[in-house]
C-alpha cells in the first residue's frame, strides 16, 4: 500500500477538521447555557418527536439532569408526532413519562392560566421549516402570549430553518388570519423559530400591551446559507429533504382539488388527481393510521407527477414558490369554479393569488408582485436575525447535523 506523503495526509486532516468545525450543534445541545435557568424551577416544555439531544428526547435528558418537568405542552400532530394533519388531539397523561400532556391543536390552542398556575418557566424546544402555514409557528405565538398575559418566561432553544436561506410568495394581509397564518410575513420567511420570536416581540404583534419575557438558545454552527438535514421527521408527511424543500409549494395544493400525495408512501413529492389527464406518475391514496386518515380521493387512482428529483435539482436553488403547477393544474381542471376551496385563500394569505390564477395573469407578473412585499420584509426583520444571511447565495456551506 503506498503512503501518502506527509503534505497530503496534512491537507487530508485539515479538510476532516473544517468539516468538524461545520458541525451543527441546535440550542438544545446548549445546556450550559439553559440549565442554570431551569435549576429549582417548575418547568413546563412545549415538545414533540423532534425535541432531541443527539438522539435522546430532551424531556428525558432534562429530567436526567434533574430539573423538575411538571407538564408538556403538545403542538399539531402531538406530543409523540403520531396524529395526522388536522386532527384535533385531547389532553392526556402521557405513558412514558407520566407527565400530563395538554393540547395546543385542539379545543384552544393557547395555555390557559390554569395550566400555567404551576409554572416558573415555560421551554420550547420544536423544529420548524420556515413557512408560514407551518402551525408550529402559531403555536410559538399562541405560547409567548400566554406567558405575557401570566408573567411566565419562555426559554426558547433554536434550531435551523432547513428553508432559512430565502424569503418567497405573498405577504399575509389583515382579515386573513387564522392558525395556518397570523402574521404580515411571506410564506417563506427565511427565518428560524427564534428569531421569529424575537420579531414577534419587536413588532408587538401579541395581543397584549406586554411583550414575552424570552430567552433564545442560539444555533452554534449554523448560517442561513447552511444546507441542513433534519434527523427526525418534524411532521408525519414531511419525511425527507425533498418533501420539505417542496413543502412550500405543495402545500397550497391543500387548498384544492387536487391530492399532493397524503395516504401514499411520497407525501409533498408528488401530485395528482383522478381527472387529471397529464402525468405519468400514479398513486392511490390509503388511510394509514398516524400519518393519514380519511385523505383527499382516498381509493380513487390519481394520475399527476413524482416530483422528488425536481425538488432536489431545482427547487432547492429557485429559491421562490414554483406556481406553474398550480397555472397547469388550473387549466386541466374539468371545472375552474370549483378548483380552488375557501382554505386556499387562508394559505396564501389574502385572495389576490387565486383572482390572479383565474384571470389569467402569468406566473411572471405574480412573482413580479410578490416583491415590493418582500424587499420590506426582509428590511423589518433584519434586526431579528440571530444568524448571518447572505440574500440570493442560495446554499454556501455543508454542514453536518450535530443534534
Amino acid at each position: 500500500m503506498q503512503v501518502l506523503p506527509k503534505l497530503l495526509l496534512f491537507a487530508v486532516f485539515a479538510v476532516l477538521g473544517a468539516l468538524k468545525a461545520q458541525s451543527v450543534l441546535p440550542g438544545a445541545c446548549q445546556t450550559k447555557d439553559y440549565l442554570p435557568l431551569l435549576k429549582g424551577k417548575r418547568v413546563a416544555i412545549v415538545a414533540n418527536p423532534t425535541s432531541v439531544i443527539g438522539k435522546t428526547h430532551i424531556v428525558d435528558s432534562l429530567k436526567s439532569a434533574g430539573v423538575k418537568i411538571v407538564k408538556i405542552f403538545a403542538p399539531e400532530h402531538g406530543f409523540r408526532g403520531d396524529r395526522p394533519a388536522g386532527e384535533k388531539v385531547l389532553s392526556y397523561t402521557d405513558a412514558k413519562t407520566k407527565l400530563p400532556v395538554v393540547s395546543l391543536y385542539g379545543k384552544y390552542v393557547k395555555p390557559a392560566a390554569k395550566d400555567l398556575k404551576n409554572i416558573d418557566v415555560l421551554v420550547f424546544d420544536i423544529q420548524d421549516v420556515g413557512t408560514r402555514f407551518y402551525t408550529y409557528l402559531s403555536t410559538l405565538h399562541y405560547v409567548m402570549q400566554a406567558c405575557a398575559e401570566n408573567n411566565k418566561s419562555l426559554v426558547l432553544l433554536d434550531r435551523p430553518n432547513p428553508n432559512g436561506y430565502y424569503t418567497a410568495g405573498p405577504v399575509l394581509k389583515p382579515g386573513f388570519e387564522s392558525m395556518v397564518g397570523l402574521h404580515p410575513i411571506p410564506i417563506v420567511h427565511g427565518m428560524t423559530l427564534g428569531e421569529m420570536a424575537r420579531m414577534i416581540n419587536g413588532e408587538k404583534w401579541l395581543k397584549t400591551t406586554d411583550s414575552c419575557k424570552l430567552t433564545v438558545i442560539n444555533i452554534k454552527g449554523w448560517t442561513h446559507n447552511s444546507r441542513y438535514h433534519i434527523s427526525v421527521p418534524p411532521s408525519p408527511n414531511l419525511s425527507t429533504d425533498e418533501a420539505i424543500l417542496l413543502y412550500p409549494t405543495l402545500c397550497l395544493l391543500e387548498g384544492t382539488n387536487v391530492s399532493l400525495g397524503r395516504g401514499t408512501d411520497k407525501p409533498f413529492e408528488c401530485f395528482g388527481a383522478p381527472w387529471l389527464k397529464e402525468g405519468n406518475y400514479r398513486f392511490v391514496p390509503k388511510n394509514i393510521p398516524g400519518k393519514a386518515m380519511n385523505p383527499p380521493f382516498l381509493g380513487d387512482t390519481c394520475r399527476g407527477f413524482l416530483v422528488t428529483d425536481f425538488g432536489k435539482n431545482y427547487i432547492a436553488d429557485a429559491q421562490t414558490l414554483y406556481i406553474e403547477w398550480l397555472e397547469m393544474l388550473l387549466a386541466a381542471a374539468p371545472d375552474r369554479s370549483t378548483f380552488f376551496n375557501p382554505f386556499f385563500d387562508k394559505l396564501a394569505g389574502s385572495s389576490e393569488l387565486r383572482e390572479a390564477l383565474l384571470s389569467g395573469k402569468s406566473c411572471e407578473h405574480i412573482r413580479e408582485s410578490w416583491k415590493q412585499g418582500l424587499i420590506a420584509f426582509e428590511y423589518q426583520r433584519s434586526p431579528y436575525l440571530l444568524y448571518p444571511y447572505r440574500a440570493g447565495a442560495g446554499f454556501l456551506e455543508i454542514v453536518d447535523n450535530g443534534d
